[in-house]
């Protein structure tokens, strides 16, 4: 991943430093179990337990043998004594690296979930904030209803609940250790291996694999990080909406020394919510990859591999820094009330004709009559920018089923945040 979009921890989560670092812990969990099985003493295992490395070393090595795995234990052989013999003793490769790379996940999965708990946070501010300000809602594009700009960011906060969930259970399938051998059959170690070394390193067992883990498990996992950095891309949308000059109810923070363009000195862009929308996009691309790995040749191949030392890198350090990037931007909101109040007039009032309609039933007249009167006069209301109350109260033939006490009423925004306080209930008593 490019810098720009990376954060350190997650630059030191995938570093070659951790991934061998990581290596030798398998090896050791799995060395110890040996000595549990009584394959060699304690005092084997102790000087096993010393063993180290230099990443120059793996690097030269491999340069000459062409497999990162036999140059790291090359390299960790030049630290150890007669007690080398022992080290990767039953293990093929794919043991060591698809264990460690579920450790790596491990600590990566907790820094994502920790970035997804900022961000609802930050949602959940928001929403109470704007909880009963007022703005128009938007169905294909038009003014449709009076609804709340805090409701827009308690739905997505329960969006999130879901998407939590989805991602916690997949990160749990990825999460396993897999000590089973060059087939999967334990046929040169014994299953009492994997189970003493899963304790030992804190991950759950595979219950059944090949040399390899299942590449679906994966594929699910990355599914859900693009699902993630989607719903990112659809609260960006929003914000861009928002923020267009025509509309100007929101607009991301912009510094006093920040500039929007390099010809227009006025501009002032929606830049966070673009690079947001930009990156999901890159995400949605890796699930193809993910899932194009999962069906390997007989017990595995590596047609997986070079593309997962790119995805799973990449698509969990894009989900940290979209997470965090958007809600720094998202917490820092600028957002414009009475813009929202002059954008609930634009239609001059025709946006209550829901509103006028279920009244003028209530009061006897036909739906099929009501509408086509009432569809008249807010469409006219519209072309000749006039008032729809003053239309409505006009209109000789809906005298008898209106009360003008209750219309005054209809055209009031705050009218139509009567039931907020229940929809706040159902997402956040839970």
């Amino acid at each position: 991943m490019i810098k720009r979009y990376e954060r350190q921890i997650m630059n030191d989560l995938w570093s070659d430093q951790k991934k061998f670092d990581t290596f030798l812990q398998v090896e050791l969990a799995a060395s110890y179990a040996w000595m549990k099985k009584g394959l060699y003493s304690m005092d084997v295992y102790e000087k096993l337990s010393k063993a180290s490395f230099q990443l120059e070393d793996i690097e030269n090595i491999e340069n000459e043998v062409k497999h990162d795995v036999i140059a790291f234990t090359k390299a960790v052989g030049l630290t150890l004594g007669e007690e080398k013999k022992w080290f990767h003793y039953a293990l093929t490769s794919t043991d060591v690296v698809d264990t460690a790379q579920s450790l790596i996940l491990k600590e990566v999965n907790q820094i994502i979930l920790n970035d997804i708990d900022q961000f609802m946070s930050v949602l959940k501010t928001m929403s109470e904030k704007y909880k009963m300000t007022p703005c128009i809602g938007r169905t294909h594009g038009i003014h449709a209803e009076v609804t709340s700009f805090g409701l827009k960011f308690a739905l997505w906060y329960e969006d999130m609940k879901r998407l939590k969930k989805g991602f916690m259970d997949a990160a749990d399938e990825v999460s396993v250790i897999k000590m089973s051998g060059a087939v999967g059959t334990f046929s040169g170690s014994h299953p009492d291996i994997q189970k003493v070394a899963a304790k030992y390193l804190g991950l759950k067992e595979s219950v059944i694999a090949t040399q390899t883990l299942q590449r679906d498990r994966h594929a699910k996992y990355i599914h859900m990080i693009a699902l993630l950095g989607s719903e990112l891309e659809k609260i960006a949308v929003e914000i861009r909406h928002l923020s267009r000059t025509e509309v100007g109810e929101v607009s991301e923070s912009f510094g006093v020394n920040q500039k929007g363009s390099s010809a227009m000195p006025h501009k002032r862009n929606p830049i966070s919510s673009e690079n947001i929308t930009g990156l999901s996009r890159v995400l949605r691309g890796y699930v193809t990859t993910s899932f194009e790995n999962i069906p390997l040749w007989h017990e595995r191949d590596i047609s997986h591999s070079s593309a997962e030392r790119i995805i799973l890198r990449d698509a969990t350090t894009l989900i940290d820094y979209m997470l965090v990037r958007y809600a720094d931007t998202l917490s820092k909101l600028e957002v414009d009330p009475d813009q929202m109040r002059r954008n609930i007039d634009y239609t001059h009032g025709a946006v209550f004709a829901q509103g006028v309609l279920n009244h003028v039933i209530q009061n006897g007249l036909d739906r099929q009559e009501a509408y086509d009167i009432i569809q008249r006069l807010a469409m006219h209301a519209l072309k000749q920018r006039t008032s729809f109350l003053t239309l409505i109260e006009s209109e000789i033939s809906l005298k008898p089923y209106i009360k003008s006490s209750e219309l005054n009423k209809i055209f009031e925004p705050e009218t139509y945040l009567k039931h907020v306080n229940v929809l706040y209930q159902n997402v956040f008593s839970v």
